[in-house]
């Protein structure tokens, strides 16, 4: 009797310190004032860079880490992504409506920020180790395996910390602001991976190209972990939630069908759907400037200029949303960037000669001062794209809890992500066959240094991969958003209406505790 009358009273006060934090999170909800505290922005800014930068060492170096040193082949690389995609797209759908319907004392986000820290650091440190299991052998295909699903499976929720930035704030103007501000620090977020090749140049011969990999690959784990660790601390969640019995009343299949109806919504999956197939063009980076230009260094080189105008762009883009919005700046920047990367492919990447597969002399200097110049030309839009995507990321939850009276964004996001990691299943196998179609086949010298490429049409599928799909990325991406409907006054109109909504749910929360 005793231990029923307990667990009864330990039940209602659970139930009481959940509506005592949704009341306290609703009361936040509306009016112009402002909520971030300064230590919450260095936290975020400093969980953008931490993530930024494991995210762009993976990216940039995974694929030319397990063909060269990992030895499987193109095509299993691209079998093993397409396949995990599959999976992962299938996985975040399980994952989507756990974090939706996650409610704690820390947050229902900001727990996956801690959580998932040994999944993706452990696999990330697995994708930049090769063990000698030998010529030929099957457990060489099956680390790969385990590296490459264990790495998203971690990273699919982690996930839950890119829609933080929704809901650390209710204010949208001052969302906006950390948008472009983070988007700004991300930037930052690409130095450190842009020093593995002045580490690599000096140490290959002694340590071994490899043991660079891996040791650097260390090196980005940390700093990413620590910086998810520290932003988990620092970070609260505003934005009001449906309560646990609202979340019930509007069930699985209803909330499936809610987000699949999100026209907003469908025009993003497409739009990001084109921009991914820049993703493959970039995979296949390293092979371009180790192979065709002769050092990995000179990409490097390039990209200590190419990025400067981005950190003039940036901070001018939230400029360019109020007067255009962001719709219009997304179809512009996707334009722009279609036709430089196209004139890029058309004009070559050794406008003042090649000797053999290496630039020489004179040549040498002329060529990269050509390419630098022409990937700053093409990479202008970056950085606007990536701030309008986040921008219009938050109108399709805006118009999902206008439309629909929840805030699902887990939900929405799994549903992107859903098509996004089927949109990466065909980049990723990509991404990995075309290195075997262009003729590819990794060879090594006695300290397991990868042997430079000389045959030309290998080289040529290189340049080819590396120019156009960027091309069609940006082309394609820029022009889907004409079709995007949150813009002008129905954005505003939409709004609105949802900061009344708010007030009056806050009153109602009130005059009931009363």
């Amino acid at each position: 009797m005793a231990e029923s009358k307990a667990a009864t009273t330990a039940q209602v006060n659970e139930e009481e310190f959940e509506k005592e934090v949704e009341s306290e999170v609703e009361k936040l909800s509306t009016g112009k004032r402002r909520y971030l505290r300064p230590r919450e922005i260095v936290a975020f800014l400093l969980t953008t860079f931490g993530q930024k930068n494991l995210a762009q060492f993976v990216d940039a170096n995974r694929q030319f880490f397990m063909i060269s040193f990992l030895g499987i082949s193109g095509k299993a690389y691209g079998t093993i992504v397409g396949l995990e995609s599959v999976y992962d797209a299938l996985d975040d759908s399980l994952s989507g409506l756990i974090i939706d319907r996650t409610r704690t004392r820390w947050g229902r986000l900001r727990p996956y920020m801690i959580l998932t820290v040994p999944f993706w650091g452990i696999a990330a440190l697995m994708l930049f180790s090769a063990p000698d299991f030998g010529p030929g052998s099957a457990k060489t295909i099956i680390w790969a395996v385990a590296a490459i699903f264990l790495y998203n499976l971690g990273m699919s929720y982690f996930g839950a910390w890119n829609i933080l930035l929704y809901n650390i704030t209710p204010n949208i103007k001052e969302r906006d602001s950390l948008i472009a501000t983070s988007k700004f620090f991300e930037l930052f977020g690409m130095w450190l991976p842009s020093l593995l090749p002045f580490v690599l140049e000096p140490l290959k011969k002694t340590v071994g190209m490899q043991n660079v990999y891996t040791g650097f690959s260390f090196a980005m784990v940390l700093v990413a972990a620590g910086t998810a660790i520290y932003g988990f601390f620092a970070m609260r969640e505003r934005v009001p939630l449906a309560s646990r019995e609202q979340m019930q009343e509007i069930g699985i299949i209803e909330s499936f069908k809610n987000a699949i109806k999100n026209k907003p919504m469908l025009i993003s999956v497409i739009a990001n759907f084109f921009g991914s197939f820049k993703s493959v063009g970039g995979a296949t980076e390293s092979f371009f400037w180790y192979h065709n230009t002769g050092r990995l260094m000179n990409g490097s080189i390039a990209g200590l200029f190419t990025g400067i105008p981005n950190y003039i762009i940036t901070p001018l883009t939230p400029k360019l949303i109020r007067k255009f919005g962001a719709r219009n700046t997304s179809i512009g920047a996707g334009i722009f960037g279609g036709v430089a990367y196209t004139l890029l492919f058309v004009i070559g990447y050794q406008p003042f000669g090649l000797d053999g597969h290496q630039w020489e002399g004179t040549n040498f200097f002329l060529n990269l001062a050509y390419l630098t110049l022409m990937l700053t030309i093409c990479g202008l839009p970056n950085c606007v794209l990536r701030v309008c995507a986040a921008v219009l990321q938050g109108d399709v939850y805006d118009y999902s809890e206008w439309k629909y009276g929840v805030r699902n964004e887990a939900l929405v996001q799994t549903i992107t992500n859903y098509f996004g990691k089927l949109a990466n299943a065909v980049t990723g196998f990509l991404s990995g066959l075309v290195i075997t179609l262009v003729g590819y086949v990794a060879h090594k010298d006695a300290l397991g240094n990868v042997i430079q490429e000389t045959n030309p049409s290998v080289l040529k599928g290189f340049f080819a991969v590396f120019a156009l799909l960027p091309a069609f990325a940006r082309l394609f991406n820029g022009l889907t958003w004409i079709f995007f409907p949150v813009h002008g006054k129905f954005k505003e109109n939409m709004l609105s209406e949802l900061e009344t909504r708010r007030a009056q749910r806050v009153e109602a929360e009130e005059e009931e505790a009363e």
